[in-house]
């Protein structure tokens, strides 16, 4: 199968099925995660590439995922940015409460392909970017979600800084964890919490107890 087809390598390795947190998505979601791997590394002709983050509903996206739902006056009406966004479950769910327009961002090749069709197959209209908003910002954005981004040291010391001026520009912004090594140890309040149902393909509990968290004052 050729790079020229990227979506049906997407289609091909996984499959279409509802996250167990989030029931009213569905996602082309894969059942194992080192063969993808490995296969996604031949795809590309490429090693050392990152995990296939876009193929696993991860138990920060799904939390957050479903206190959008939960709560859809937080996105209605509003333009959102789902950050990192892997699958794009969070922007499917911005967008299923009514957001007006929904930008996912994601430095995987795949997983820009994989939020196109996954927003398809669930009737709704995401806009996939690989734009580095950690460098151009979120202006012009009035929700900024983001789910599971704080497992490695280098990319939470550009995260939390991005996410705070996104705050600070006046957007409202709510990222969802499950207690990740380098989720911010102060200056972040609880809003929800849940138990989410994930594989273990890529966790070590096949339920994660997770928060969906904002920013306050330390």
């Amino acid at each position: 199968m050729a790079i020229s087809d990227p979506a049906a390598f997407v289609r091909s390795e996984t499959r279409l099925q509802a996250p167990p947190h989030v029931p009213e998505i569905r996602l082309h979601l894969a059942d194992e995660a080192m063969d993808l791997w490995s296969r996604t590394e031949e795809e590309l002709g490429e090693l050392g590439l990152p995990p296939p983050f876009w193929a696993f509903a991860w138990a920060g996206g799904q939390a957050l995922a479903r206190y959008v739902l939960d709560h859809p006056e937080i996105v209605a009406g509003k333009r959102v940015l789902d950050f990192a966004s892997g699958s794009g479950i969070v922007g499917i769910a911005a967008m299923q409460a009514g957001a007006a327009f929904c930008e996912a961002t994601d430095i995987d090749r795949f997983s820009l392909t994989a939020i196109v069709l996954n927003a398809q197959a669930n009737g709704v209209a995401v806009t996939a970017s690989a734009r580095n908003v950690l460098d151009s910002g979120a202006e012009g954005f009035d929700v900024v979600l983001a789910g599971d981004v704080f497992y490695e040291k280098p990319m939470a010391d550009r995260v939390e800084p991005f996410l705070r001026g996104a705050e600070a520009g006046g957007a409202t912004v709510l990222f969802g964890d499950p207690g990740r090594a380098y989720l911010p140890k102060s200056g972040i309040e609880k809003i929800a919490e849940y138990r989410v149902p994930v594989t273990r393909a890529i966790e070590d509990n096949e339920i994660k107890h997770t928060k969906v968290w904002r920013f306050c004052a330390s």
